[in-house]
């Protein structure tokens, strides 16, 4: 199914380990909850991801949808709802993902995300409450170019391949 709607942004929120097995298979494949149907239902391709870090309250990564979702059972995430089996996926391709001590600490930059204005500043946290959510466009490109400064910062071999990390290296 094609849609012809613009470019969407998604925060994908994950707990610390979930992150790390999306890390560790190298930012390929991302798989979303079975109550996240709807949502899911309207990824693209070419459509970007921010992840959030629970537990942490960190920003990690960024990276961009390269198919339409599909659905498979394998285990490969963990939940504390046993029967969660993450069937909803999508192939990715990372833009930018950070070792653990580069963490985008949260508390620095929501106060400047549009996406957490309808809560109070200290309830931010509420806005990343649940496991997907549409974010605007400038939110996903202010904390990019906070990644992409690091990246600057702290050049190294492993950029995870993406068009964006090759060209900083």
């Amino acid at each position: 199914m094609e849609h012809f709607m613009g470019r969407s942004y998604w925060a994908v929120v994950l707990t610390p380990e979930n992150f790390l097995i999306t890390k560790q298979k190298g930012f390929k494949l991302q798989g979303l909850k079975s109550t996240q149907k709807k949502k899911v239902r309207r990824i693209d391709v070419g459509d970007r991801m921010l992840f959030y870090i629970t537990e942490q309250q960190v920003f990690g990564a960024v990276a961009t949808v390269t198919s339409a979702f599909f659905e498979d059972t394998t285990k490969v995430w963990s939940s504390h709802d046993v029967n969660e089996d993450f069937r909803y996926r999508v192939n990715i391709e990372p833009d930018f993902v950070l070792e653990e001590s580069e963490y985008i600490d949260a508390h620095q930059i929501v106060p400047r995300m549009d996406f957490v204005k309808k809560w109070i500043p200290e309830f931010w946290p509420l806005a990343f409450v649940g496991d997907l959510h549409i974010i605007p466009k400038v939110d996903l490109l202010l904390i990019e170019s906070e990644m992409e400064k690091i990246h600057r910062r702290n050049p190294r071999k492993n950029n995870w391949g993406s068009k964006k990390s090759t060209k900083i290296s």
